[in-house]
């Protein structure tokens, strides 16, 4: 048998229709705001402050640079979701095009890059709320600030507020999609408040001389810092994980993902001008809260605090939003009979697959408790270019084996623009650490391990027709 096998697409698309599956409950504007809440955050409130020493006033240019990257994937993107517009992402559209094994593969990639990316911002997380903390004079016992050896001179043995904020998360998201969208909205409206009166109030402060020179580390200085930008733009692709929870999936999920990354990217490229304006860009060198130290720089030490509240309130969201991601990778895997049947039981209650919600907060609360966050972004950004790569390529493979299938979403220029993306990504990951392939190639080979000791022999794909159609139905009743 062919290790290539791949499910029927239109089989695939009328199950998706299917009553007693996942509840349609999500618009245009949830869309857009889940995707701001998964992008706008650590690459905001931290990593500007590095890509400014790295490329100077030109860290403009470099998120344009990620923001075009990013947007070329997101095109592609946007014609799959609203072509099959089922739960799973990429892992589902390599699926239906280029079969069950480089699903696994990929499927299996993203459940380590999303759960360690929630695991790291929920570490950021814990960093800033303990600052706030400071603020007005608390503190937490040593041995519960952080994972063991993560704050030097200091004995913690385990990182309290960032598995508490993981079990917090994790409690609203096995309660429901449509609450979960409805606080994340809120939470994404406040930090985008915070965002800009940030832009009102240090837009008075720019000095034009601090922009001079403008590209002071040259072309490859802006360069470096857009490979480094690009991951701020992390979590926009999280939003085609709600594509079979979404009530009009053919025009709502290419509004969704193409306005998530045009609102960010304006964001991030305004931000980065008042910064540097404000703060001559060398006195960013080791500062992890440049947004603040900006204004602090300015005499506005009393937004200093709102600031704070944005950043928490920004990896929250993160959080949300990535956890949401990878349960309905799981969802879909667990569905298509490559893992264990209960990670896709769906609650009669909440309508949301429970019990992979809570194995998956626990797991990755406790990775956030006692390892350091050094060591858990390692992984994250491989498995997002990765991601980029495989949903370009399934782009033109499907409109080669489909041309006839009715797609609301064409992404244009193909093959030339899917291949640009391609190429762009391809570029960025040969920028990553060698320790970064060898750890990535470590969990890729478990997976397959994983796959052909266990997933394969269960597979939908691998039972006799009628075994998998009465495994499907049970699943999604008429």
């Amino acid at each position: 048998m062919s290790l290539f096998r791949t499910k029927n697409l239109d089989h695939l698309m009328a199950s998706s229709r299917k009553p007693g599956g996942l509840k349609k409950v999500l618009g245009p504007f949830d869309l857009i705001l889940m995707g701001i809440g998964a992008v706008i955050g650590t690459g905001i409130f931290v990593l500007t402050g590095t890509g400014a020493v790295t490329a100077g006033p030109a860290l403009t240019l470099s998120f344009i640079i990620a923001g075009v990257c990013c947007g070329l994937a997101a095109l592609c993107y946007a014609e799959f979701a609203s072509t099959v517009p089922v739960a799973g992402s990429i892992y589902t559209y390599s699926y239906v095009t280029m079969g069950e094994l480089v699903a696994w593969i990929i499927g299996w990639d993203l459940l380590l890059e999303y759960g360690l990316a929630t695991s790291a911002v929920a570490v950021g997380w814990s960093g800033y709320f303990q600052s706030l903390m400071t603020s007005f004079g608390l503190s937490l016992p040593e041995s519960l600030r952080g994972a063991p050896g993560a704050v030097p001179g200091q004995h913690t043995w385990f990182n309290l507020p960032a598995f508490c904020i993981m079990m917090v998360l994790t409690g609203m998201l096995s309660l429901g999609v449509r609450e979960s969208a409805r606080v994340n909205n809120i939470m994404v409206i406040i930090k985008l408040g915070v965002v800009l009166l940030f832009i009102g109030v240090g837009a008075r402060h720019v000095h034009p001389s601090n922009w001079h020179p403008f590209m002071p580390n040259g072309a490859g200085g802006t360069l470096s810092a857009a490979a480094l930008m690009f991951f701020a733009f992390i979590g926009f692709d999280s939003v085609t994980s709600a594509a079979e929870e979404v009530k009009r999936p053919e025009r709502d999920l290419p509004i969704g993902l193409i306005g998530t990354l045009a609102t960010c990217t304006i964001m991030y490229i305004i931000v980065t001008a008042i910064m540097t304006g404000i703060v001559p860009y060398a006195k960013f060198l080791g500062i992890d809260h440049p947004v603040s130290l900006a204004l602090q720089y300015a005499n506005e030490t009393w937004f200093a605090a709102f600031v704070d509240v944005g950043a928490i309130l920004g990896m929250t969201t993160v959080i949300l939003v990535m956890a949401y991601g990878q349960t309905r990778i799981l969802f879909a895997m667990s569905r298509d009979g490559l893992l264990p049947h209960k990670l896709s039981e769906i609650h009669p209650r909440f309508g949301t697959p429970f019990f992979a919600t809570w194995i998956v907060g626990l797991i990755f609360g406790l990775l956030s408790a006692v390892v350091p966050l050094g060591v858990l972004g390692e992984l994250v950004n491989m498995g997002t270019l990765a991601a980029f790569c495989l949903v370009s390529v399934a782009v033109i493979v499907l409109r080669k084996k489909r041309p006839d299938l009715h797609r609301a979403f064409r992404c244009p220029g193909v093959p030339v623009v899917p291949v640009l993306a391609i190429v762009f990504c391809a570029v960025l990951m040969a920028f990553l650490s060698r320790t970064t392939w060898a750890a990535f190639l470590a969990w890729l080979a478990l997976g397959l391990v994983v796959y052909f000791g266990y997933a394969r022999q269960r597979s939908l794909l691998n039972l006799p027709d009628h075994q998998a159609q009465h495994q499907e139905e049970k699943e999604c009743p008429n």
